[in-house]
């Protein structure tokens, strides 16, 4: 069958056993590792519908890779060497970028750090940010569709996606890559594909919206005495900046700790300790230098009404790199407490502060000494619930909790009538919850998945 395949993408286009594979088999959280059959690389479209086309006759279960990036085991092969791991790393130009339509046609191997370098180049935006995109690509960020910093302003992945070129399950390409905003021609099928994860065909090429390059930008940190008291920030950012709201990402003073002891040359922006960090960041095309001005105003008068507690805008890009740096370490940063139990949840933005509470009081009394490190997108209601391990706890001890720590997070999430996965998806990790706890939809999901994947070829495993 190695043959075979060698006979379709050449030598270069196949990595079996023998071959350096790693980096395919190992997710980055160490959950989940692969023993493939071998690592399909196709570097066309044509090559890529040949390659599941021959998976279709022989029976072969395909499972697609794009930086391997996933946290929830979404790109992992079995261990049982039956399945084909598809990897789209050479499917990787830019077809085309027209800054008319403002749009850009990429194939899915292509980073997300080169497509918003392809747009810069045309003094225009691709405005998702990770900080996973130098490595993260297209195919992946759409099959998952993948949130990120500038959600509150731009929305998720979903929204940038004009068109989409896709293989099915039996080889047949489906292509409609024109940038249309609007098209109300039947049924919207690319919409299918986005945030599938792999189980309904294999993306190979998008049509991605553009906006406009920033001209100015201001970023601030700001400290705040509660959560209740970043939602009254937010609210007067929205009315008072508008539009040029582009980021409001929030962090408590467990994770400052954690950060500032992780980088040795992270300083805390303050004189002293907060309860609460809310980083933000405003954005506009206009030409001009009234933008910084504009967010200081309306940041000292929430400090004289005692909405915040203290304030620091960053006066070059180097500050305002070093406060997205507090943010963005935060996460590797959590191995300084030892053991992190991590949830990509979602709740309604007002419920933030109420879910929070009642998460923690539940949490600390099942597990008494365990601490919460919430952080994540404030504006869009994503919270990364990651719990750090109790101080003296052993750490085996405390991934035994893990079923029940989970138990409370999700029952609550289903309380605020909140999603057990807001951008980093299903995969395997979280299958039996979405079954679990919203069986009609996954019913739904079933019978989309048969009409598309009669045989169950495409990612098994995974989603439903």
């Amino acid at each position: 069958m190695l043959r075979q395949l060698t006979d379709l993408l050449g030598r270069a286009g196949v990595l079996g056993p023998e071959d350096d594979i790693a980096r395919h088999i190992h997710e980055p959280r160490g959950r989940f590792h692969g023993r493939p059959l071998a690592v399909a690389r196709p570097d066309s479209t044509d090559q890529l519908a040949r390659v599941v086309n021959f998976c279709r006759e022989h029976r072969l279960p395909m499972v697609t890779q794009g930086g391997h990036t996933g946290l929830v085991g979404g790109g992992s092969a079995s261990i049982d060497e039956s399945e084909l791991i598809i990897s789209l790393e050479r499917l990787n130009r830019i077809r085309r970028v027209d800054p008319d339509d403002a749009s850009l046609v990429a194939e899915a191997g292509c980073t997300l750090a080169a497509v918003r370098e392809a747009a810069d180049a045309h003094a225009m935006l691709y405005p998702v940010s990770l900080a996973s995109e130098g490595t993260a690509t297209i195919g992946g960020t759409i099959a998952t569709n993948a949130g990120g910093n500038l959600t509150i302003r731009y929305g998720n992945t979903r929204s940038q996606v004009l068109g989409l070129e896709v293989v099915l399950a039996d080889g047949r390409v489906v292509s409609d890559l024109a940038p249309l905003r609007k098209d109300n021609s039947g049924y919207d099928i690319k919409q299918l594909f986005i945030g599938s994860e792999g189980t309904l065909g294999i993306i190979s090429a998008a049509t991605l919206a553009l906006a406009a390059r920033p001209a100015q930008t201001a970023t601030a940190m700001v400290a705040t005495d509660s959560l209740k008291a970043g939602l009254a920030l937010l609210a007067q950012l929205r009315k008072r900046m508008g539009e040029t709201l582009s980021a409001c990402e929030f962090m408590p003073r467990l994770a400052m700790e954690f950060v500032l002891e992780y980088l040795d040359s992270a300083r805390d922006p303050f004189d002293q300790p907060h309860p609460w960090y809310v980083l933000v960041q405003v954005d506009s095309a206009v030409d001009g230098d009234w933008l910084e001005t504009r967010l200081l105003d309306m940041l000292q008068d929430t400090l004289s009404e005692k909405i915040v507690s203290d304030v620091v805008v960053a006066d070059s890009m180097t500050k305002a790199d070093q406060l997205w740096r507090l943010r963005e370490s935060i996460s590797p940063a959590q191995r300084v407490g030892g053991v992190s139990l991590k949830h990509d949840i979602s709740v309604p933005v007002s419920s933030i502060p109420a879910f929070v509470e009642q998460a923690s009081l539940g949490l600390s009394d099942a597990v008494p000494g365990i601490r919460p490190c919430i952080f994540g997108h404030l504006g869009d209601g994503n919270l990364h619930f990651n719990l750090s391990q109790p101080e003296g706890m052993d750490a085996e001890q405390f991934r035994a909790l893990e079923d029940r720590c989970n138990r409370i997070i999700f029952d609550l999430v289903g309380h605020f009538n909140g999603s057990i996965a807001a951008e980093h998806g299903i995969g395997q990790l979280r299958r039996k919850e979405l079954a679990t706890g919203q069986p009609r939809k996954v019913e739904l999901m079933r019978a989309l998945k048969k009409s598309l994947d009669p045989h169950g070829l495409l990612n098994p495993g995974k989603v439903v």
